[in-house]
Order: structure tokens, then sequence, then C-alpha cells
């Protein structure tokens, strides 16, 4: 069985996956604003709910050490510096990978299109902007630490980070309502547009085969998808093809089943 643990800014998922990756047991459970209560919801979910594990894998936001398992600077958790590794490893008894959780859904996409595509770069649109580039059905350790929602735009006269013009907090803060509730074309075309500047900036330097846009507002890719491409392509040049742009597989489960493909790889990995 291989241990997952999502942790989200409101909620935490944990769950058991068996070896061919379907989901064993879930439960969720309020994320607790200080992380020694977070420790001990987890230690009670795995006292009560017993199981041998080969590996457990950590999806955190914010950076990772990952030789160490800690995680820092959370976003929306004032958590400090979280020793998630030390913690849970005596809990768990078997090894704990800890990964960023934008990373782990990155794989997952860029797994179920391994095969297809061989550079699949995979961006979320939710509270804020974040990526992970997937090759050939591995995360690239080279932009392991990358933050793309963090490239500066020019917009209205300033720079500004891309999460600031283009993420599901901004798109709220402006027009009142989340992703789910917007229906007009014209508000789409203007969301669209802000998404595809940060979008294309990183199609320049990284050259991927595909995109995957998944998070909150990635969810409701089918309602913005035509005019997304429709920018995208007034920006193309020869030196710059916009690839296939499509919508996550899996948007609500993405993180689990990353946790779970990075806890089968290394686990067999350590095991040859």
């Amino acid at each position: 069985m291989i241990l997952a643990i999502d942790i989200g800014a409101t909620k935490t998922l944990v769950a058991y996956l068996t070896n061919e990756g379907k989901i064993h047991f879930q439960v969720k459970f309020p994320t607790p604003k200080k992380y020694p209560e977070w420790v001990s919801q987890v230690t009670k979910v795995l006292t009560d709910n017993p199981q041998d594990f080969k590996i457990g894998v950590v999806a955190a936001p914010g950076h990772i050490d990952r030789e160490k398992g800690i995680a820092s600077n959370f976003g929306n958790l004032p958590w400090g510096e979280a020793p998630i590794k030390s913690n849970l490893k005596p809990l768990a008894k078997c090894n704990i990978v800890v990964e960023n959780d934008t990373k782990l859904a990155g794989l997952s996409e860029g797994t179920y299109l391994k095969g297809k595509y061989k550079n699949v770069l995979y961006i979320t649109v939710s509270t804020g902007i974040s990526g992970a580039l997937v090759v050939d059905g591995k995360l690239d350790p080279e932009l392991q630490n990358s933050e793309g929602g963090h490239i500066l735009l020019e917009h209205e006269g300033k720079l500004r980070t891309w999460e600031s013009i283009a993420s599901g907090r901004t798109i709220y803060q402006k027009y009142g309502m989340r992703a789910s509730d917007i229906e007009d074309p014209k508000i789409w075309d203007e969301i669209s547009y802000n998404i595809a500047r940060g979008l294309y900036d990183l199609l320049a330097v990284i050259q991927p085969n595909a995109v995957v846009i998944g998070g909150g507002v990635g969810t409701h890719f089918k309602k913005y998808q035509k005019p997304l491409l429709k920018h995208l392509r007034t920006m193309e040049n020869p030196l710059v093809p916009i690839p296939p742009i499509l919508g996550a597989k899996h948007a609500e489960e993405a993180v689990v089943y990353g946790c779970y493909y990075l806890g089968k790889t290394t686990y067999d990995q350590d095991n040859k």
C-alpha cells in the first residue's frame, strides 16, 4: 500500500492506494492553522486505520527541501518550516517523500500523456499560478523549484507577477465571481488574455510538446479554451509554435495520483 497525503490550505486528504493505483481508503479533515495540530490529526488517522505501507508521499504547497523532507513558505498556511518527513516516518513506518503539490499534479497529468507527448508543461491556475515540466513521465529536476506564476509582466503601466493578474484569487477580486459562476464570454475573453500572456512567455523558454491547465480555474477549461487559443495564436511566431493546450484529465485527484506515481517510482528504484 502507498500512503498519499495532500495538504491543502483548507483541507488535508489522506489516502491509501494499492500497488495498482486504486484508492483503497481516504479521509479528509480541515487543515489546522498550527502545524503540530496537523501532525496530531494525521497521527489519529494512521492510528485508527492501520496499514502496512511501502512508502509515503506528502504533497505540500510552497518550497520543499527534498533531502530533509521539510516544507516551508506555505502561502495561506502560517506553518513556518515543517519537518514533515521526520515527523511522519516513525508513524507510517516507511520512507516519506515530500514534494510540491503542483509538481505532483503535473506528474500525474504528464504520466497520463506519456507516450503521446514527450515534454508536458503543467500549469495550475488556482488561488495562485504555478507549474511543472514532465519529461517522459518524470519531473524535470532542473525546474523542480520553478515558480512560473512569479514571472513579471507589464499590466496597467506597472510590472506585476503573472499570478497577480490571472489567478483565481484575482478573478474573484476583479469580477466578484468564482470561475464556476462566470458565463459571460467577454469576461472569459479578458481572463484568457491574461492567462495567455504569461503562458506564452513560458512557451518561448520551455518549448513543450503539450500544455495541460489544471487547478480550480483549470477545471472550467472548456469555458475559455477557444479564446485562450485565439490569444495565443495572435502571439505565435515561427520560433515559438503553440502546442496542443489541454484541460487536466484528473483535475480533482491529480495530486493524489501524482503522490502514487512518485511513490511507486521511488520505491521501485530503491528496491531494485
